[in-house]
């Protein structure tokens, strides 16, 4: 079996990314610490969401959500980055919490997103899955609910990312490449048809098609795993094209 097969060849990628297995509990070992701006011309910290916000943008995901490997993750993650070119009076909310696979953003991560009422919802997990070991239909499921939960509770745009195709990143250069790539590609089927149950309401944001810039030596950071600066700026801006090409009003 693939999973059986697999397992090896990226347990040294699970200690890196901090992903639990999946037998291990959904709650995160870290309690989540959301990130809460009002986007004004000097931004501030407010604990409650605004309903007047122009847009209430909010971030599910997991490290690189979180902006490990940046040099200011706060303000160097890539959705740092595209709550920076929301329209004055806009807020944004990072709840990604670091190593967190789906199972554990649906429980974690999802009802604090909800309670933001937000407009906009950007997710990015798989990874941690994959590290995991994880098979994509049980991701699948998970990533599932937290789109339903999303669509039938909240009025937003929702914006899902696919795996790029990591095999050149230095964390998996001993991974078998063959079964990488088909791990990548059944985990990608899975988020596309995710993505495709809410046409108008949920946007597949492409990092997969035309990925090798984004797991270069310039964008993969010094663990060998997480995005540079660079590498998030490539990941915020594909991000944003997608937002911007569905409506959401972006400097």
């Amino acid at each position: 079996m693939l999973r059986t097969q697999f397992f090896l060849a990226l347990l040294l990628v699970a200690g890196c990314s901090g992903s639990p297995s999946r037998t291990t509990t959904a709650t995160p070992a870290t309690s989540p610490s959301s990130t809460v701006v009002r986007v004004t011309q000097s931004p501030t910290v407010t604990p409650t969401p605004s309903p007047t916000a122009a847009i209430r943008y909010v971030a599910i995901g997991a490290s690189d959500t979180v902006g490990v490997g940046a040099t200011d993750p706060a303000t160097g993650s890539w959705p740092a980055r595209v709550a920076k070119l929301l329209p004055p009076g806009s807020a944004f909310v990072n709840v990604g919490v670091s190593g967190s696979i789906a199972l554990q953003a649906r429980t974690a991560q999802l009802p604090g997103a909800l309670a933001q009422r937000p407009t906009v919802v950007s997710i990015w997990l798989a990874v941690n899955d994959m590290n995991a070991t994880i098979e994509p239909a049980s991701f699948a499921n998970d990533l599932g609910a937290i789109v339903d939960a999303l669509v039938s509770g909240t009025d937003a745009k929702i914006f899902v990312g696919n795996v790029p195709d990591v095999r050149p990143v230095p964390a998996y250069k001993d991974a078998d490449k063959v079964a990488l790539f088909a791990l990548i590609n059944g985990y990608n089927s899975a988020i596309a048809a995710i993505a495709a149950k809410y046409p108008g309401r949920v946007t597949l944001v492409d990092l997969f098609t035309g990925s090798a810039p984004l797991v270069s030596t310039l964008t993969v950071s010094g663990d060998g795993f997480h995005p540079s600066d660079a590498g998030y700026q490539l990941i915020a801006d594909r991000f944003a094209d997608a937002m911007r090409a569905n409506g959401v009003p972006l400097r």
